[in-house]
C-alpha cells in the first residue's frame, strides 16, 4: 500500500471534517467546532503503543466527537494493536538505528527523509490540531513534521530515562507528561507534567480471596509470582527452574510462573507437576496474578512499573541489561527509592535468587511496606489527565 493509497481511504473515512489541502487552515476550523482531530504515534514496542492506545480511549471518552488516528509503521507492533483496539493507522517509513556500525545504517538519511515527507502530508490531509507522541523511533519524523508545521505537540514518556526521541521532540513540545519524577527536565519544568503512565484500572479488581480462587489456592499462605515478559526471560527462567522445589517444599507457598512463549515447552517437560505449582506460558489474567501475589518477581519496564504501581504489589524487580539507555534499571531505582521495591541486578541472579526471596517472604511487614509505598506512587488517572490536557490543547486552537 501506497502513500497515496493511505491518503485516499483517509479521505473516504473521515465523516467529520473535510480535507483540507491548503496551509490555512481557518475554513476548517469553523467547520468543526468541538470535533478536535487528533493523531496518535508512537510504537516500536507495546510500551509505546500501549500507553497511546489507553489515551485515545479516554480522549473518546470524554469527547464522543474528537477524530482519532494514528500513525505508526507496517513493521512494528502498533499496525497489529491499533486497529485490534478500533482506530485507524496510517503508514510512516521509519527504521530504528542501528546502534552498532552497519551497513544498513547507510541508508537512514534515505529512510528519514521519506519519512518526514509522509509524515508532513499525513497531517496535512488528516488536518491534524494535534499530535500526540508516546515515544519510540516510530514518532521521529511525525514529531518533527507537526513542528514545520506549527501543530502543537504532546509527548507522553514513560520511563525515568527519558527515551531519545522525546528528548528530541520536548524541545518543540507545547506539553511533556511523565510517569516518573526523575524524568522532569531541570530546564523545562514548566511544561512537564508529573501524570503517571497510563494502565487498565481493571487490574485492581479482583480481591486476593478471588485471586487465590482463580488458581485453585487452597491453604496458601504466600504466593510468588514471577514473569519474564510474555516472550520470557532465560536467566530468570533457568534460576527459578532450580529454586522452584525449594519454595515449594514450604507446603504454603504457592508458584505462579509464567515462562513465557518461547520457554514453555521446555519447562513443562522438565519440571514434575505440583499442586501449588502454577507453570503458565502466558498469564491471561494478569489482574489475578498481581492480586495473589505476595511477591512479584519481575523486570522493571514502565508499563510492568506502573502496574505495580496500582495494584500494590510488592517487587523483586529484576532490570533487563538489554534495552536501551539502561531504562530499566532507572525505572527500578525510582521505586526502590521510594521504598516500593527491591532490586537484584540480572548479573547476580544465580548467586542471590534464592536467599532474597526467602529473605522477602520472611519479612512479612517489609512486604507491606513495599505494597503501601507502590500504591502512594499509583497515579490511576494518568490516561484521563492526560486526555483532558490534549483536548483541551486542541480546542484552544478551535476556539
Amino acid at each position: 500500500m501506497t502513500l497515496n493509497t493511505d491518503i485516499a481511504e483517509m479521505r473516504t473515512t473521515k465523516a467529520s471534517a473535510p480535507v483540507v489541502e491548503s496551509t490555512t487552515r481557518s475554513s476548517a476550523v469553523v467547520s468543526r467546532q468541538g470535533a478536535p482531530r487528533i493523531l496518535m504515534v508512537g510504537g516500536g514496542t507495546g510500551g509505546h503503543a500501549y500507553p497511546a492506545i489507553a489515551i485515545a480511549d479516554a480522549i473518546r471518552a470524554q469527547n464522543p466527537r474528537a477524530v482519532v488516528e494514528f500513525a505508526g509503521s507496517r513493521t512494528n507492533i502498533e499496525w497489529r494493536i491499533v486497529p485490534e483496539a478500533g482506530y485507524a493507522i496510517h503508514h510512516v517509513s521509519v527504521r530504528g538505528l542501528q546502534r552498532k556500525l552497519t551497513l544498513a545504517n547507510l541508508a537512514m538519511p534515505f529512510v528519514v527523509s521519506r519519512g518526514l515527507v509522509e509524515a508532513h502530508a499525513l497531517i496535512r490531509h488528516f488536518d491534524a490540531d494535534i499530535i500526540v507522541g508516546t515515544g519510540g523511533y516510530v514518532a521521529m519524523p511525525v514529531i518533527l513534521a507537526a513542528r514545520v508545521l506549527r501543530r502543537p505537540i504532546v509527548l507522553q514518556e514513560q520511563n525515568a530515562f527519558m527515551g531519545l526521541t522525546n528528548r528530541v521532540g520536548m524541545r518543540f513540545a507545547t506539553r511533556l507528561h511523565v510517569a516518573f519524577p526523575e524524568a522532569i527536565p531541570n530546564s523545562d519544568s514548566d511544561r512537564c507534567r508529573l501524570t503517571g503512565n497510563p494502565v487498565r484500572t481493571s487490574l485492581t479488581r479482583p480481591t486476593r480471596e478471588e485471586a487465590h480462587a482463580h488458581f485453585n489456592m487452597s491453604g496458601i499462605r504466600q504466593v510468588i509470582f514471577m514473569t519474564g515478559g510474555s516472550l520470557g526471560s532465560q536467566v530468570m527462567n533457568e534460576v527459578m527452574a532450580e529454586s522452584v522445589r525449594s519454595f515449594l517444599s514450604r507446603g504454603d507457598t504457592a508458584v505462579i510462573w509464567q515462562t513465557g512463549d518461547r520457554y514453555f515447552d521446555r519447562y513443562k517437560e522438565s519440571i514434575p507437576e505440583h499442586p501449588n505449582l502454577h507453570l503458565l506460558r502466558y498469564v491471561s489474567r494478569m489482574d489475578m496474578a498481581y492480586n495473589a501475589a505476595d511477591l512479584v518477581v519481575c523486570r522493571a519496564g514502565a508499563s510492568t512499573c506502573s502496574e505495580l504501581m496500582l495494584t500494590g504489589s510488592a517487587p523483586l524487580l529484576i532490570p533487563s541489561p538489554n534495552v536501551a539507555e539502561d531504562h530499566q534499571t532507572q525505572n527500578a531505582r525510582s521505586l526502590e527509592k521510594a521504598g516500593a521495591a527491591e532490586i537484584l541486578p540480572e548479573s547476580r541472579m544465580r548467586a542471590d535468587f534464592r536467599s532474597t526471596v526467602r529473605r522477602l517472604l520472611d519479612q512479612p511487614d517489609r512486604l507491606a511496606e513495599m505494597r503501601t509505598q507502590a500504591k502512594r506512587l499509583a497515579r490511576p488517572d494518568a490516561a484521563a489527565d492526560i486526555a483532558r490536557d490534549v483536548l483541551n490543547l486542541a480546542m484552544e486552537g478551535l476556539n
